[in-house]
Protein backbone atom coordinates (compact mmCIF):
# COMPACT_ATOMS: atom_id res chain seq x y z
CA UNK A 1 0.00 0.00 0.00
CA UNK A 2 2.73 2.18 -0.75
CA UNK A 3 1.46 5.83 -2.15
CA UNK A 4 3.26 6.75 -5.03
CA UNK A 5 1.47 9.52 -6.94
CA UNK A 6 3.06 9.38 -10.41
CA UNK A 7 1.26 5.62 -10.83
CA UNK A 8 -2.57 6.62 -10.13
CA UNK A 9 -4.18 5.82 -13.86
CA UNK A 10 -5.66 8.91 -14.66
CA UNK A 11 -9.21 7.98 -14.62
CA UNK A 12 -9.18 8.23 -10.61
CA UNK A 13 -7.36 11.33 -11.14
CA UNK A 14 -10.83 13.29 -10.95
CA UNK A 15 -11.04 11.80 -7.06
CA UNK A 16 -7.87 13.39 -6.09
CA UNK A 17 -8.43 16.59 -7.97
CA UNK A 18 -12.53 16.88 -6.59
CA UNK A 19 -11.26 16.46 -2.92
CA UNK A 20 -8.39 19.20 -3.48
CA UNK A 21 -11.24 21.63 -4.78
CA UNK A 22 -13.87 20.76 -1.78
CA UNK A 23 -11.10 20.81 1.12
CA UNK A 24 -10.03 24.17 -0.60
CA UNK A 25 -7.50 26.26 1.87
CA UNK A 26 -7.91 24.07 4.99
CA UNK A 27 -4.86 22.34 5.70
CA UNK A 28 -5.36 20.45 9.16
CA UNK A 29 -7.98 17.76 9.29
CA UNK A 30 -9.32 14.81 11.79
CA UNK A 31 -10.88 11.67 9.55
CA UNK A 32 -13.06 9.36 11.07
CA UNK A 33 -11.38 6.34 10.16
CA UNK A 34 -13.55 3.13 10.20
CA UNK A 35 -11.34 1.04 8.47
CA UNK A 36 -14.13 0.29 5.75
CA UNK A 37 -13.55 0.58 1.89
CA UNK A 38 -15.36 4.26 2.29
CA UNK A 39 -12.74 5.76 4.98
CA UNK A 40 -9.33 3.69 3.81
CA UNK A 41 -9.80 5.50 -0.14
CA UNK A 42 -10.79 8.98 1.40
CA UNK A 43 -7.54 8.93 3.76
CA UNK A 44 -5.02 7.16 0.88
CA UNK A 45 -6.94 10.55 -1.23
CA UNK A 46 -5.77 12.83 1.42
CA UNK A 47 -2.25 11.59 2.01
CA UNK A 48 -1.93 11.61 -1.50
CA UNK A 49 -2.72 15.13 -1.65
CA UNK A 50 -0.85 15.98 1.12
CA UNK A 51 2.64 14.81 -0.98
CA UNK A 52 2.70 16.85 -3.53
CA UNK A 53 0.93 19.88 -1.90
CA UNK A 54 3.17 19.56 1.29
CA UNK A 55 5.40 22.43 2.18
CA UNK A 56 7.04 23.54 5.07
CA UNK A 57 5.14 27.01 5.59
CA UNK A 58 2.01 25.61 4.85
CA UNK A 59 1.75 21.87 5.13
CA UNK A 60 -1.71 19.57 5.25
CA UNK A 61 -1.49 18.62 8.76
CA UNK A 62 -3.82 14.73 8.71
CA UNK A 63 -4.83 12.79 12.13
CA UNK A 64 -7.02 10.03 12.07
CA UNK A 65 -9.76 8.61 14.80
CA UNK A 66 -11.15 5.09 14.76
CA UNK A 67 -14.37 4.99 16.96
CA UNK A 68 -14.25 1.05 18.98
CA UNK A 69 -17.90 0.55 19.32
CA UNK A 70 -17.14 -2.93 20.83
CA UNK A 71 -19.79 -4.41 19.06
CA UNK A 72 -18.42 -6.80 17.17
CA UNK A 73 -15.53 -9.33 18.43
CA UNK A 74 -13.16 -8.23 15.32
CA UNK A 75 -13.32 -5.08 17.05
CA UNK A 76 -10.07 -4.80 18.17
CA UNK A 77 -8.39 -6.30 15.14
CA UNK A 78 -9.93 -3.56 12.92
CA UNK A 79 -8.30 -1.09 15.52
CA UNK A 80 -5.19 -2.86 14.88
CA UNK A 81 -5.24 -2.50 11.43
CA UNK A 82 -6.25 1.20 11.46
CA UNK A 83 -3.27 1.81 13.38
CA UNK A 84 -1.15 0.21 11.10
CA UNK A 85 -2.47 1.54 8.22
CA UNK A 86 -2.12 4.90 9.67
CA UNK A 87 1.47 4.09 10.93
CA UNK A 88 2.44 2.96 7.41
CA UNK A 89 0.59 6.21 5.85
CA UNK A 90 2.57 8.17 8.60
CA UNK A 91 -0.77 9.87 9.88
CA UNK A 92 -1.70 10.51 13.82
CA UNK A 93 -3.74 8.02 14.89
CA UNK A 94 -5.97 7.29 18.04
CA UNK A 95 -8.54 5.09 19.18
CA UNK A 96 -11.94 6.32 21.30
CA UNK A 97 -13.58 3.09 23.10
CA UNK A 98 -17.40 4.45 23.42
CA UNK A 99 -20.12 2.88 25.35
CA UNK A 100 -23.88 2.23 24.13
CA UNK A 101 -27.28 1.97 25.40
CA UNK A 102 -29.45 0.56 22.95
CA UNK A 103 -32.52 0.89 24.60
CA UNK A 104 -32.34 4.57 24.21
CA UNK A 105 -32.99 5.38 21.01
CA UNK A 106 -31.52 1.74 18.98
CA UNK A 107 -28.49 1.06 18.39
CA UNK A 108 -27.97 2.22 14.95
CA UNK A 109 -28.86 5.56 16.23
CA UNK A 110 -27.43 5.42 19.50
CA UNK A 111 -23.66 4.23 17.62
CA UNK A 112 -23.87 7.24 15.44
CA UNK A 113 -24.27 9.74 18.33
CA UNK A 114 -21.49 7.82 20.41
CA UNK A 115 -19.10 8.24 16.86
CA UNK A 116 -20.09 11.86 16.70
CA UNK A 117 -20.13 12.61 20.41
CA UNK A 118 -16.40 11.47 20.39
CA UNK A 119 -15.02 13.51 17.28
CA UNK A 120 -16.77 17.04 18.75
CA UNK A 121 -14.41 15.93 21.80
CA UNK A 122 -11.36 14.89 20.05
CA UNK A 123 -11.47 17.70 17.26
CA UNK A 124 -8.80 20.56 17.98
CA UNK A 125 -10.52 24.26 17.53
CA UNK A 126 -8.46 24.66 14.29
CA UNK A 127 -8.99 21.15 12.56
CA UNK A 128 -11.85 19.99 10.14
CA UNK A 129 -13.63 17.09 10.46
CA UNK A 130 -13.86 14.75 7.50
CA UNK A 131 -16.07 11.39 6.87
CA UNK A 132 -16.28 9.62 4.33
CA UNK A 133 -20.14 9.34 3.54
CA UNK A 134 -20.43 8.57 -0.58
CA UNK A 135 -23.18 8.80 -2.82
CA UNK A 136 -25.45 5.74 -2.03
CA UNK A 137 -25.13 6.74 1.53
CA UNK A 138 -26.75 9.95 0.92
CA UNK A 139 -29.34 7.73 -1.05
CA UNK A 140 -30.43 5.84 1.85
CA UNK A 141 -30.17 8.77 4.16
CA UNK A 142 -33.12 10.09 1.97
CA UNK A 143 -35.19 7.03 1.43
CA UNK A 144 -35.18 6.79 5.67
CA UNK A 145 -36.10 9.93 6.00
CA UNK A 146 -38.94 9.25 3.49
CA UNK A 147 -40.12 6.33 5.35
CA UNK A 148 -40.23 8.04 8.53
CA UNK A 149 -42.57 11.00 7.07
CA UNK A 150 -40.02 13.72 7.64
CA UNK A 151 -40.45 17.22 5.64
CA UNK A 152 -37.82 19.11 3.79
CA UNK A 153 -34.98 19.37 6.93
CA UNK A 154 -35.06 15.94 6.92
CA UNK A 155 -34.91 15.23 3.29
CA UNK A 156 -32.02 17.28 2.92
CA UNK A 157 -29.95 14.61 4.28
CA UNK A 158 -26.53 14.93 4.77
CA UNK A 159 -25.11 18.12 3.75
CA UNK A 160 -21.42 18.27 2.25
CA UNK A 161 -20.31 21.11 4.60
CA UNK A 162 -22.12 22.01 7.85
CA UNK A 163 -20.79 23.34 11.01
CA UNK A 164 -19.73 21.48 13.57
CA UNK A 165 -18.29 21.66 17.51
CA UNK A 166 -17.11 25.08 16.95
CA UNK A 167 -15.53 24.43 13.10
CA UNK A 168 -16.16 22.70 10.20
CA UNK A 169 -18.03 19.32 8.84
CA UNK A 170 -17.08 17.92 5.27
CA UNK A 171 -18.25 15.25 3.61
CA UNK A 172 -16.24 15.66 0.06
CA UNK A 173 -17.17 12.03 -1.10
CA UNK A 174 -20.89 12.57 -1.00
CA UNK A 175 -20.91 12.73 -5.49
CA UNK A 176 -19.29 9.58 -5.10
CA UNK A 177 -20.56 6.15 -5.56
CA UNK A 178 -19.25 3.18 -3.71
CA UNK A 179 -18.65 1.45 -6.96
CA UNK A 180 -16.09 4.29 -8.12
CA UNK A 181 -14.39 4.27 -4.25
CA UNK A 182 -14.37 0.38 -4.25
CA UNK A 183 -12.76 0.54 -8.46
CA UNK A 184 -10.26 2.93 -6.82
CA UNK A 185 -9.06 0.86 -3.85
CA UNK A 186 -8.75 -1.89 -5.97
CA UNK A 187 -7.04 -0.22 -8.72
CA UNK A 188 -4.47 0.96 -5.57
CA UNK A 189 -4.22 -2.57 -3.75
CA UNK A 190 -5.60 -0.61 -0.83
CA UNK A 191 -6.77 -3.32 1.84
CA UNK A 192 -9.47 -2.46 4.44
CA UNK A 193 -12.00 -4.52 6.84
CA UNK A 194 -15.48 -5.80 6.20
CA UNK A 195 -18.26 -5.65 8.77
CA UNK A 196 -19.96 -8.88 8.87
CA UNK A 197 -23.04 -7.13 10.21
CA UNK A 198 -23.88 -5.35 7.72
CA UNK A 199 -25.03 -7.92 5.91
CA UNK A 200 -28.01 -7.91 8.97
CA UNK A 201 -30.89 -6.70 7.44
CA UNK A 202 -32.59 -6.69 10.51
CA UNK A 203 -31.18 -2.89 10.52
CA UNK A 204 -32.69 -0.40 8.46
CA UNK A 205 -30.14 0.59 6.72
CA UNK A 206 -28.53 -2.98 6.09
CA UNK A 207 -32.31 -3.92 4.32
CA UNK A 208 -32.48 -0.89 2.32
CA UNK A 209 -28.74 -1.27 1.25
CA UNK A 210 -29.16 -5.48 0.63
CA UNK A 211 -33.08 -5.32 -0.53
CA UNK A 212 -34.01 -2.24 -1.71
CA UNK A 213 -31.55 -0.16 -3.71
CA UNK A 214 -30.14 -2.59 -5.64
CA UNK A 215 -33.92 -3.08 -7.75
CA UNK A 216 -34.10 0.68 -7.61
CA UNK A 217 -30.59 0.99 -9.43
CA UNK A 218 -31.58 -2.06 -11.56
CA UNK A 219 -34.75 -0.61 -13.00
CA UNK A 220 -33.31 3.29 -12.98
CA UNK A 221 -29.93 3.45 -13.23
CA UNK A 222 -29.15 6.97 -11.69
CA UNK A 223 -31.31 6.64 -8.99
CA UNK A 224 -28.96 7.47 -6.21
CA UNK A 225 -27.44 10.43 -8.31
CA UNK A 226 -31.44 11.67 -8.90
CA UNK A 227 -31.96 11.21 -5.48
CA UNK A 228 -28.66 13.28 -4.12
CA UNK A 229 -30.45 16.27 -6.28
CA UNK A 230 -34.03 15.82 -4.56
CA UNK A 231 -31.43 16.10 -1.11
CA UNK A 232 -29.88 19.32 -2.51
CA UNK A 233 -33.21 20.71 -3.61
CA UNK A 234 -35.05 20.37 -0.12
CA UNK A 235 -31.59 21.70 1.41
CA UNK A 236 -31.75 24.81 -0.94
CA UNK A 237 -35.26 25.43 0.15
CA UNK A 238 -35.02 24.89 4.45
CA UNK A 239 -31.72 27.35 3.71
CA UNK A 240 -33.90 29.64 2.17
CA UNK A 241 -36.46 29.82 4.36
CA UNK A 242 -34.10 29.84 7.40
CA UNK A 243 -32.71 33.38 5.44
CA UNK A 244 -36.40 34.61 5.33
CA UNK A 245 -37.19 33.46 8.66
CA UNK A 246 -34.21 34.74 10.50
CA UNK A 247 -35.09 38.13 11.22
CA UNK A 248 -38.17 37.17 12.77
CA UNK A 249 -36.79 34.48 14.97
CA UNK A 250 -34.22 37.12 16.51
CA UNK A 251 -37.21 39.07 16.96
CA UNK A 252 -39.11 36.56 19.00
CA UNK A 253 -36.46 34.79 20.97
CA UNK A 254 -35.32 36.54 24.17
CA UNK A 255 -31.63 37.21 25.49
CA UNK A 256 -32.14 33.67 27.80
CA UNK A 257 -33.62 31.77 25.06
CA UNK A 258 -37.00 31.54 25.28
CA UNK A 259 -39.64 32.46 22.72
CA UNK A 260 -42.88 34.66 22.70
CA UNK A 261 -46.10 33.37 22.23
CA UNK A 262 -48.08 36.25 21.61
CA UNK A 263 -46.37 36.63 18.23
CA UNK A 264 -47.13 33.23 17.10
CA UNK A 265 -50.46 33.32 17.20
CA UNK A 266 -51.29 35.39 14.26
CA UNK A 267 -49.05 33.13 12.27
CA UNK A 268 -50.38 30.62 9.62
CA UNK A 269 -49.70 27.28 10.79
CA UNK A 270 -47.05 26.43 8.83
CA UNK A 271 -45.28 29.13 9.29
CA UNK A 272 -45.65 28.76 13.03
CA UNK A 273 -44.05 25.59 13.24
CA UNK A 274 -41.14 26.88 10.65
CA UNK A 275 -39.94 29.06 13.31
CA UNK A 276 -40.37 26.30 16.15
CA UNK A 277 -38.20 24.33 14.28
CA UNK A 278 -35.90 26.66 13.92
CA UNK A 279 -35.81 27.75 17.61
CA UNK A 280 -35.55 24.19 18.52
CA UNK A 281 -32.81 23.91 15.92
CA UNK A 282 -30.41 26.99 17.54
CA UNK A 283 -31.09 24.89 20.71
CA UNK A 284 -29.58 21.71 19.00
CA UNK A 285 -33.01 19.77 19.26
CA UNK A 286 -33.50 17.00 17.81
CA UNK A 287 -36.25 18.33 14.92
CA UNK A 288 -39.82 16.98 16.29
CA UNK A 289 -42.28 15.62 14.23
CA UNK A 290 -45.39 17.60 13.10
CA UNK A 291 -47.59 15.88 15.55
CA UNK A 292 -45.59 16.90 18.31
CA UNK A 293 -44.88 20.39 17.16
CA UNK A 294 -49.26 20.30 17.25
CA UNK A 295 -48.98 19.37 20.66
CA UNK A 296 -46.72 21.81 21.78
CA UNK A 297 -48.80 24.82 20.83
CA UNK A 298 -51.98 23.18 22.00
CA UNK A 299 -50.99 21.66 25.16
CA UNK A 300 -48.17 23.79 26.21
CA UNK A 301 -48.39 27.37 24.36
CA UNK A 302 -52.35 27.44 24.41
CA UNK A 303 -53.27 25.84 27.76
CA UNK A 304 -55.10 27.93 30.66
CA UNK A 305 -53.46 30.83 32.07
CA UNK A 306 -53.23 29.33 35.43
CA UNK A 307 -51.69 25.84 34.47
CA UNK A 308 -48.48 24.78 34.16
CA UNK A 309 -48.11 22.86 31.31
CA UNK A 310 -45.05 20.85 30.08
CA UNK A 311 -44.51 18.63 27.08
CA UNK A 312 -41.10 16.44 27.54
CA UNK A 313 -38.64 16.47 24.12
CA UNK A 314 -35.64 13.91 24.46
CA UNK A 315 -33.98 14.80 27.87
CA UNK A 316 -36.07 17.94 27.43
CA UNK A 317 -39.20 19.70 28.84
CA UNK A 318 -40.74 22.56 27.01
CA UNK A 319 -42.75 24.76 29.15
CA UNK A 320 -44.90 27.82 29.56
CA UNK A 321 -43.69 30.61 31.75
CA UNK A 322 -44.71 34.80 31.51
CA UNK A 323 -46.03 33.91 27.93
CA UNK A 324 -42.89 32.54 26.81
CA UNK A 325 -41.72 28.63 25.60
CA UNK A 326 -38.74 27.32 27.27
CA UNK A 327 -36.58 24.34 27.46
CA UNK A 328 -35.44 23.20 30.44
CA UNK A 329 -33.38 20.20 30.94
CA UNK A 330 -35.06 16.64 33.01
CA UNK A 331 -33.45 18.00 36.63
CA UNK A 332 -33.77 15.33 39.26
CA UNK A 333 -36.17 16.25 42.09
CA UNK A 334 -34.71 17.83 45.25
CA UNK A 335 -38.27 18.10 47.20
CA UNK A 336 -37.95 16.88 50.67
CA UNK A 337 -34.00 17.16 50.42
CA UNK A 338 -32.15 18.39 53.78
CA UNK A 339 -28.79 18.33 53.97
CA UNK A 340 -26.52 19.38 57.03
CA UNK A 341 -24.31 22.95 56.74
CA UNK A 342 -21.50 23.79 58.99
CA UNK A 343 -21.22 26.75 57.68
CA UNK A 344 -17.55 27.03 58.92
CA UNK A 345 -16.83 24.78 55.73
CA UNK A 346 -18.27 24.99 51.90
CA UNK A 347 -21.36 22.76 51.10
CA UNK A 348 -21.66 20.98 47.46
CA UNK A 349 -25.02 21.23 46.57
CA UNK A 350 -26.81 18.25 44.59
CA UNK A 351 -27.60 17.81 41.18
CA UNK A 352 -24.65 20.48 40.01
CA UNK A 353 -26.59 23.58 41.91
CA UNK A 354 -23.14 24.56 42.61
CA UNK A 355 -21.53 25.66 46.17
CA UNK A 356 -22.32 27.35 49.27
CA UNK A 357 -20.15 28.75 51.19
CA UNK A 358 -19.72 32.22 53.75
CA UNK A 359 -18.05 35.47 52.18
CA UNK A 360 -14.32 34.30 53.99
CA UNK A 361 -14.47 31.63 51.80
CA UNK A 362 -14.67 33.52 48.61
CA UNK A 363 -11.92 32.75 45.82
CA UNK A 364 -10.69 34.00 43.11
CA UNK A 365 -12.72 31.83 40.61
CA UNK A 366 -15.53 33.00 42.71
CA UNK A 367 -14.63 36.58 41.78
CA UNK A 368 -13.89 36.13 38.52
CA UNK A 369 -17.00 34.72 38.11
CA UNK A 370 -19.44 36.58 40.07
CA UNK A 371 -22.03 36.71 37.55
CA UNK A 372 -22.56 33.28 38.31
CA UNK A 373 -22.46 34.15 42.48
CA UNK A 374 -25.36 34.90 44.65
CA UNK A 375 -24.79 36.78 47.58
CA UNK A 376 -27.10 36.99 50.60
CA UNK A 377 -26.97 38.54 54.11
CA UNK A 378 -28.22 36.99 56.83
CA UNK A 379 -28.37 37.13 60.85
CA UNK A 380 -25.84 34.50 62.15
CA UNK A 381 -27.42 31.68 63.74
CA UNK A 382 -26.94 31.04 67.87
CA UNK A 383 -24.84 28.21 68.74
CA UNK A 384 -27.99 25.74 69.74
CA UNK A 385 -29.44 26.55 66.41
CA UNK A 386 -29.39 23.53 63.36
CA UNK A 387 -28.39 24.86 60.10
CA UNK A 388 -29.55 22.94 57.10
CA UNK A 389 -30.46 23.42 53.00
CA UNK A 390 -33.65 22.16 51.90
CA UNK A 391 -35.44 22.54 49.25
CA UNK A 392 -39.12 23.10 48.36
CA UNK A 393 -41.20 24.94 50.57
CA UNK A 394 -45.24 25.27 51.12
CA UNK A 395 -47.33 27.98 53.65
CA UNK A 396 -47.50 31.41 54.50
CA UNK A 397 -43.89 33.43 54.58
CA UNK A 398 -42.87 36.67 55.69
CA UNK A 399 -40.30 38.35 53.42
CA UNK A 400 -38.31 41.51 55.20
CA UNK A 401 -39.89 43.95 52.45
CA UNK A 402 -43.46 42.87 52.60
CA UNK A 403 -45.22 44.03 55.61
CA UNK A 404 -48.15 41.16 55.07
CA UNK A 405 -47.49 37.36 54.74
CA UNK A 406 -47.61 35.33 51.39
CA UNK A 407 -48.25 32.32 50.56
CA UNK A 408 -45.13 30.96 48.76
CA UNK A 409 -46.66 30.18 45.18
CA UNK A 410 -47.82 33.88 44.88
CA UNK A 411 -44.56 34.88 46.58
CA UNK A 412 -42.63 32.76 43.86
CA UNK A 413 -44.74 34.34 41.18
CA UNK A 414 -44.17 38.30 42.57
CA UNK A 415 -40.85 37.66 42.74
CA UNK A 416 -40.02 36.26 39.48
CA UNK A 417 -39.31 32.80 39.93
CA UNK A 418 -40.12 30.23 36.97
CA UNK A 419 -41.58 27.43 38.25
CA UNK A 420 -38.65 25.16 38.02
CA UNK A 421 -36.71 26.90 39.80
CA UNK A 422 -38.55 26.95 42.85
CA UNK A 423 -37.44 23.47 43.95
CA UNK A 424 -33.88 24.01 42.71
CA UNK A 425 -34.01 27.09 44.73
CA UNK A 426 -31.49 26.59 48.34
CA UNK A 427 -33.66 27.35 51.28
CA UNK A 428 -31.06 28.30 54.38
CA UNK A 429 -33.22 27.06 57.46
CA UNK A 430 -31.81 27.41 61.48
CA UNK A 431 -33.61 24.52 63.37
CA UNK A 432 -36.90 24.36 61.37
CA UNK A 433 -37.14 28.08 60.76
CA UNK A 434 -36.76 29.36 57.37
CA UNK A 435 -34.33 32.58 57.42
CA UNK A 436 -33.98 33.22 53.55
CA UNK A 437 -34.28 31.42 49.72
CA UNK A 438 -30.58 32.32 48.41
CA UNK A 439 -30.31 34.42 45.67
CA UNK A 440 -34.30 35.52 46.39
CA UNK A 441 -35.58 36.76 49.87
CA UNK A 442 -34.95 36.63 53.21
CA UNK A 443 -37.31 36.09 55.83
CA UNK A 444 -37.76 38.32 59.06
CA UNK A 445 -36.63 35.28 60.95
CA UNK A 446 -33.63 35.23 59.36
CA UNK A 447 -33.08 39.63 59.65
CA UNK A 448 -32.68 40.13 63.05
CA UNK A 449 -30.03 39.27 65.82
CA UNK A 450 -29.71 39.52 69.16
CA UNK A 451 -26.24 40.27 69.05
CA UNK A 452 -26.51 42.15 65.60
CA UNK A 453 -23.90 39.72 64.32
CA UNK A 454 -24.21 39.20 59.77
CA UNK A 455 -23.45 36.60 57.63
CA UNK A 456 -22.82 36.47 54.20
CA UNK A 457 -23.63 33.45 52.57
CA UNK A 458 -22.73 33.42 48.78
CA UNK A 459 -23.92 30.96 46.11
CA UNK A 460 -21.76 30.06 43.41
CA UNK A 461 -23.35 28.61 40.96
CA UNK A 462 -21.42 25.68 38.84
CA UNK A 463 -23.88 27.12 35.58
CA UNK A 464 -26.20 29.32 34.47
CA UNK A 465 -29.61 28.67 35.97
CA UNK A 466 -32.59 29.43 33.31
Amino acid sequence: MKIESSTINNQHEPLLMGLANQIGAHKKFLVGFSGGLDSTVLLHLLVRLRQPLCDKEHPIILRAIHIHHGLNVKADAWADHCRQICAEWQVGFRTERVNLDSRKKGIEAEARDARYQAFRHELQPDEVLLTAQHLDDQAETFVLALKRGSGPAGLSSMPAVMPFAETTLMRPLLNTSRAELECYARAQGLKWVEDDSNQDDRYDRNFLRLNIMPLLNQRWPHFSQAVSRSASLCGEQEQLLDELLDDSLNSLITPEGAIAISPLESCSEAKRNAILRRWLNRHGVKMPAREQLQRIWSEVALSRQDAEPRFRLGQLDIRRYRQQLWLIPLYQSLAGVVIEWNIGQKLLLPDGLGTLFISEFISEMVSANSALTESIDVRTPENNERVTIRFGIQGNISIVGRPHSRHSKKLWQELGVAPWLRERTPLLYYNDQLIAALGVFVTKTGQNSPDGKRLSVQWQKTALQI
